[in-house]
C-alpha cells in the first residue's frame, strides 16, 4: 500500500511520515492493509511467497518486497493464534538470513528486530540490515538515509587499510569530482573538473544543465598551493556549504544560512545615534538582545524578524524558540544560535537535511564537503 502526497502526488510507502518528494506531512487516514491472508478453505495450506532478501533490488524502506509500491505489513499487537510467539531473547551471533522460499511474511520483521542489539548497532549480524541509530528502524543495506526519520545511516565497519591522505593536483587537469546527490542520498551523476580553475553553472551542461536555479556562471573552483577553493561568481541564489554536525561556526553581520526551505540572514543590532541637535530616535529598547534573524523572502525583501537574546536560541520544526511547522525539510530540533566570548556561532544539531552557510568570497573547501548550488547537493571528492 502506498500513500500519495496531496501536494506533489509522489507515491510513498505507508509507514513514511513525510513525503520523500517535497517533505510535506503525509495523511495518516489510510487504513492499514490486512496483516495476513485468511485461512484457505478445507484446510489447504496457504501458498508462501518467495522472499526477496539480499540479491534482488529492493524499494526504499524496510522489508520491501518484490514489485513497485509494496510496503511491509504493520506490526500486529499480538501474534496470530496459529503462529508460535518468537522467543524473547535471540543470540545475535546465531541469527541468519531465512531460506529463500520460506514463508516468513508474518515473522520476518519480528525476527530482524529481535536480532538487533539494544544499542545503536550499525547492522544486524548475518542479514545486512542497517539499524537507524536515532529511531531503531531496520533499513536495507542500500539505504543511505533512514526511511522512517531521514537520519543518515552508519555503514558497517569493514576491516580495510586506511587510504593515504588525498593530495590535490595543481596541474591543469584536476582530480576534483563533484557528485550530485538525490534527496535520498543516492548519486545522480558526477562531474570531473576539467582544468584549474574551472567555472561551472547552467551553461556547463552535464549535471548542471537542468537546474534553472543555477546561474549561467555560478561558481569557480580553483586549486592554490595544494588547497581547493570555491568562489561564488555573484550568482543569484548563492553557494552554500553544509556545516558539520555539532561544530560551531562563527556568524558575522550579514551572513546568510539556510535550513530546509528557509533562508535566514543575521543582522546586528546597533543603536541609532542621536541627531546633531541631541534628539534621540524613538524606538523599542534592545536590552538583552545581541542581534536579529530576518527571513529572506525575495531578492531585496525580508519577512519576519526574530531578536536573538544573549542566552542564544534554537530553531526547528517542533522544538525550539523559532519554529517552522510547515517546512517538512526542517528537523524537529534543527540548529542553534549561541553567544560565546562576545561572538555569535551557528551549530547544526544533527538535523536530517543539514544546515548550510552561504559562501562569501573565496572559501577553502575539503574532500567530503557538501555544497548546495541551485536546487542540487554536490559532494566534493578529491
Amino acid at each position: 500500500m502506498v500513500i500519495t502526497c496531496p501536494k506533489c502526488s509522489k507515491e510513498n510507502q505507508d509507514h513514511y511520515k513525510f513525503c520523500l518528494g517535497c517533505g510535506a506531512e503525509l495523511p495518516r487516514d489510510v487504513s492499514p492493509k490486512k496483516f495476513a491472508a485468511g485461512t484457505p478453505p478445507h484446510g489447504v495450506p496457504a501458498v508462501s511467497r518467495a522472499q526477496n532478501y539480499g540479491d534482488e533490488p529492493t524499494a526504499i524502506g524496510t522489508g520491501a518486497q518484490k514489485g513497485p509500491g509494496l510496503a511491509p505489513p504493520p506490526r500486529p499487537s499480538q501474534p496470530p493464534a496459529n503462529t508460535p510467539a518468537p522467543p524473547a531473547l535471540i543470540d545475535p551471533a546465531a541469527f541468519a538470513a531465512p531460506v529463500r522460499g520460506e514463508d516468513t511474511g508474518t515473522s520476518r520483521k519480528a525476527a530482524a528486530a529481535a536480532a538487533i542489539p539494544a544499542a545503536s548497532a550499525p547492522a544486524a549480524a548475518g542479514a545486512g540490515i542497517v539499524v537507524c541509530p536515532q529511531c531503531q528502524e531496520p533499513n536495507p543495506p542500500t539505504n543511505k538515509f533512514c526511511a522512517l526519520c531521514g537520519f543518515k545511516l552508519l555503514k558497517p565497519a569493514s576491516p580495510s587499510v586506511q587510504p593515504p591522505a588525498p593530495v590535490v593536483s595543481t596541474s591543469g587537469a584536476s582530480n576534483v569530482v563533484l557528485t550530485a546527490l538525490r534527496a535520498d542520498g543516492t548519486e545522480a551523476g558526477t562531474y570531473t573538473l576539467p582544468m584549474n580553475p574551472t567555472t561551472i553553472g547552467r551553461d556547463s551542461g552535464a549535471i548542471f544543465g537542468g537546474d534553472s536555479y543555477l546561474s549561467p556562471r555560478h561558481a569557480t573552483f580553483s586549486i592554490k598551493g595544494g588547497r581547493l577553493f570555491v568562489k561564488d561568481e555573484s550568482s543569484l541564489n548563492g553557494v552554500y556549504r553544509r556545516l558539520r554536525r555539532d561544530t560551531p561556526v562563527q556568524l558575522d553581520h550579514g551572513d546568510v544560512f539556510r535550513i530546509g526551505q528557509e533562508i535566514i540572514r543575521l543582522e546586528s543590532l546597533s543603536p541609532a545615534p542621536a541627531t546633531p541637535d541631541g534628539v534621540e530616535r524613538l524606538g523599542s529598547p534592545s536590552k538583552g538582545y545581541v542581534a536579529r534573524l530576518a527571513l529572506i523572502i525575495g531578492r531585496d525583501a525580508t519577512g519576519n524578524a526574530f531578536p536573538v537574546p544573549d542566552t542564544g536560541l534554537h530553531l526547528g520544526r517542533e522544538r525550539g524558540d523559532i519554529l517552522f511547522p510547515e517546512d517538512g525539510y526542517v528537523s524537529g530540533l534543527h540548529c542553534q544560535i549561541s553567544l560565546q566570548g562576545g561572538r555569535l556561532f551557528l551549530t547544526d544539531l544533527g538535523s536530517s537535511n543539514g544546515t548550510f552557510l552561504r559562501v562569501l568570497g573565496e572559501t577553502e573547501i575539503t574532500g567530503g564537503d557538501i555544497l548546495l548550488m541551485g536546487q542540487q547537493l554536490f559532494r566534493i571528492t578529491v
